[in-house]
């Protein structure tokens, strides 16, 4: 169980790592902040550059955190933050499934990142060497809760900022 634990979180959480590389750094083919940043003010998320930096922190401090074993249930919650966010913006209208861009694969690595907070990272974990008891249902519950509550505000809230900023006259 613990080789099992082990290379769901590494892949996991790395995979992360590198989604998050993209949106801060412009690796893997990522735009960068700046490109990340105009693509969340144009779908609506302002500002884009604040959306930006704490999506793709998220990920990249959240996917390291995972991927090492340490804090995972707060290394969950900041994950599925971010994927309930990427939902409502922009995979929710296109259905379900990814072949049709929808959100099936964010609803995936929600379910595994839930499932980790819930089972632990296993004893091959940062979390273990340290002696945190950081698992169980109630951890793996308030992880989905606060990163669905935390993805939803942040959609409210850069939805408020982009109704409210100026717009150039037409």
């Amino acid at each position: 169980m613990d080789l099992a634990l082990l290379v769901l979180r590494v892949v996991v959480g790395l995979l992360f790592v590198g989604h998050g590389a993209q949106k801060l750094f412009g690796v893997f083919g990522g735009g960068g902040l700046e490109g990340t940043a105009g693509m969340f003010d144009a779908i609506g998320l302002s500002p884009g550059w604040l959306h930006a930096r704490a999506a793709g922190t998220a990920e990249f401090l959240g996917g390291a955190l995972l991927a090492l074993g340490l804090f995972t249930p707060f290394a969950a919650a900041a994950l599925i933050a971010v994927m309930t966010a990427a939902v409502i913006t922009v995979h929710a209208p296109k259905g379900i499934w990814s072949s049709n861009g929808g959100y099936e694969f964010n609803l995936v690595l929600v379910a595994a990142v839930f499932a980790l907070a819930g089972i632990g990272s296993g004893s091959w974990s940062l979390d273990n060497a340290f002696g945190f008891d950081l698992n169980g249902t109630v951890w793996a519950i308030g992880a989905l809760g606060v990163g669905v509550i935390g993805g939803v505000g942040t959609v409210l809230s850069g939805r408020l900022a982009a109704s409210r900023a100026p717009h150039p006259a037409s």
